[in-house]
């Protein structure tokens, strides 16, 4: 892709996600984006950026640059952008590589007028020909702007002296990274991913967790108010940190992406404060235990972080962004040294530091034990 993807983040979302969902998948990621980039220059630097480096899996995204953000949206350049979205779906099954295609990020235009615009024109018809072609296809463009209407929405209730909400830097076209977020979004839902994490189903009067999806529960008791257990998943919710709740209500990620579900039947009616390792995450009726309660971003306080698997992804945050600035760092070294004899060490000892990372970030996102505890108020 572009300078959108060479910012790294909506990379990096769907890096954290696959990590944690998918713990014994020993996946790689590589973010070959590059700024000012055109879908005829990812296919001259196909073989370079993407086959010489081992992908098996491939996103493609382009369009904005391509028809130099507006001012050369002419047949010429529709018919360049084609070619070469062609060519790469067709070298790409060559190899052997699964390519999905991209519509482009969508602009600050209007929404309505942007759905008859020349991008949005251009990009279907590269859509239908990767189709055509037996590749997967994602129309960024209009899922993207179901969240912008959202946006817009929300920002005819603003006070006057309010920040109107937006998915883009000054210019437009970047993205900001509200952006970032919802591009990471409509990319995973249209790779297929699941929105269901695992289900914990227990019944309290029974002692029974036959129903459970995606998880294994061992050690359910009940004593004197309170029902224990212990819960190993399969794999772990992704979190946003602080404040990361607040993006929720444009970008449905808990309900469409993050469901990590608990479910407890037969309670006596009441309330019930529930614990995992011993932190408190929330206070629930019976009625909704009954029914289900998505704890995925479950605090008691929203200064610290929720369940264990909080702290679990918010690790695997931190070493992902290591791993993203030792990236930049290398990008800079290419760029600026001169001197070959510095640079082709500096290349072998950040490359022993990545695969140590990457080693780091599948040790934090392995799913453990959690110890449940659902405890009766008076």
């Amino acid at each position: 892709g572009d300078s959108i993807t060479a910012a790294q983040s909506y990379g990096k979302t769907i890096e954290n996600y696959t990590l944690l969902r998918y713990p014994s998948r020993k996946v790689r990621f590589i973010n070959a984006g590059q700024g000012g980039d055109t879908a005829a220059g990812g296919l001259a630097r196909l073989e370079k950026d993407v086959f010489a480096r081992g992908a098996t899996v491939l996103t493609v995204a382009y369009g904005v640059n391509d028809i130099g953000w507006g001012v050369k949206a002419d047949a010429e350049h529709r018919q360049k952008y084609l070619e070469s979205i062609r060519e790469i779906v067709r070298r790409c099954s060559e190899k052997k590589v699964r390519v999905f295609i991209c519509s482009a990020a969508i602009t600050a235009m209007d929404p309505d007028k942007a759905e008859k615009d020349f991008l949005q024109w251009m990009c279907d018809e590269g859509l239908a020909s990767a189709k055509e072609l037996g590749a997967g296809t994602i129309d960024l463009q209009r899922d993207m702007r179901t969240i912008q209407r959202r946006l817009l929405e929300a920002n005819k209730h603003l006070q006057p002296k309010e920040s109107p909400h937006t998915l883009h830097a000054a210019d437009g076209v970047h993205l900001n990274d509200l952006g970032q977020l919802a591009m990471a979004f409509c990319i995973l839902k249209g790779l297929g991913a699941p929105a269901e994490v695992s289900s914990a189903v227990i019944d309290a009067k029974t002692e029974d967790s036959g129903e459970s999806k995606g998880c294994k529960i061992d050690g359910v008791t009940q004593k004197e108010g309170v029902l224990e257990f212990d819960r190993l998943d399969e794999g772990l919710p992704l979190n946003f940190g602080l404040f990361g709740a607040l993006q929720f209500r444009f970008i449905p990620f808990p309900d469409q992406l993050n469901r990590y579900l608990l479910t407890v039947k037969e309670l006596p009616e009441g309330k019930y404060e529930v614990l995992a390792d011993g932190r408190k995450l929330a206070t629930y009726s019976h009625k909704q235990l009954a029914a289900g309660v998505n704890i995925s971003f479950a605090t008691s306080d929203a200064w610290q972080p929720g369940g264990p698997w909080d702290v679990q992804s918010t690790l695997v945050k931190h070493l992902t962004d290591s791993r993203s600035q030792l990236h930049l760092s290398q990008i800079q070294a290419r760029a600026f040294l001169t001197d070959e004899s510095q640079l082709a060490p500096l290349a072998a000892d950040a490359a022993k530091v990545n695969a140590s990372l990457e080693y780091l970030q599948r040790k934090a996102a392995q799913p453990r034990i959690y110890h449940f505890e659902v405890r009766k108020l008076e």
